[in-house]
C-alpha cells in the first residue's frame, strides 16, 4: 500500500495540478512584503513574463506603482532562494484593482450576552429578628456561593 506522502506527490505532478505549485510561489512572495501591503494585494499571478497584481482597493494603486522596482526585485530574490519557485520570473509588473476581496475574512462577532463572575463573597451577619427577612437573606447568601462557584 502506498503511503499519502507518495500520492499526493504523484498528484502534484499532474499536469492539471501545475498551477499548486506557483500558487505556493505567490503566497510566498506576498507574505515577504511589508503587513501594509499584503492588506494591498488580493492576489498575483504570472503570465508571459509579466506580474500580474491585483489590489483589494483602488488607494493602493499609486503607492504600490512607485515601488514597482521593489515588487520585481523582491520576486527575483525569491526566484533565486526558493528552489520551489525558480520558474516564478518577470519583467513587467502591471497593477489593477479587483472586485475580489482576499481569502481572509473579518469575523463579525457574535451577539454574546455578557456573564460575570460574582465579586461578592456572601459572607454577612444577619441582625434581623424577623424570620422571614432571615430566610430572604439566607437566600441571597446561597445564591452568592452559588454563583462563586
Amino acid at each position: 500500500m502506498k503511503s499519502a506522502s507518495t500520492i499526493l506527490q504523484h498528484i502534484h505532478h499532474l499536469p492539471e495540478f501545475r498551477s499548486l505549485e506557483s500558487h505556493y510561489c505567490y503566497q510566498k512572495f506576498i507574505s515577504l512584503l511589508n503587513p501594509r501591503y499584503q492588506k494591498a494585494i488580493a492576489f498575483v499571478y504570472i503570465r508571459q513574463n509579466t506580474l500580474f497584481i491585483a489590489l483589494s482597493h483602488p488607494g493602493f494603486k499609486m503607492e504600490l506603482h512607485y515601488n514597482v522596482d521593489l515588487l520585481k526585485n523582491l520576486l527575483t530574490l525569491l526566484s533565486n532562494q526558493d528552489k520551489r519557485c525558480k520558474s516564478v520570473k518577470a519583467e513587467k509588473v502591471i497593477l489593477f484593482n479587483s472586485k475580489y476581496r482576499s481569502i481572509i475574512k473579518q469575523e463579525e462577532p457574535e451577539d454574546t450576552i455578557p456573564h460575570y463572575s460574582e465579586m461578592a463573597l456572601g459572607e454577612f451577619t444577619i441582625q434581623s429578628e424577623d424570620q422571614e427577612l432571615i430566610e430572604a437573606f439566607e437566600k441571597i447568601k446561597n445564591s452568592i456561593h452559588h454563583n462563586c462557584a
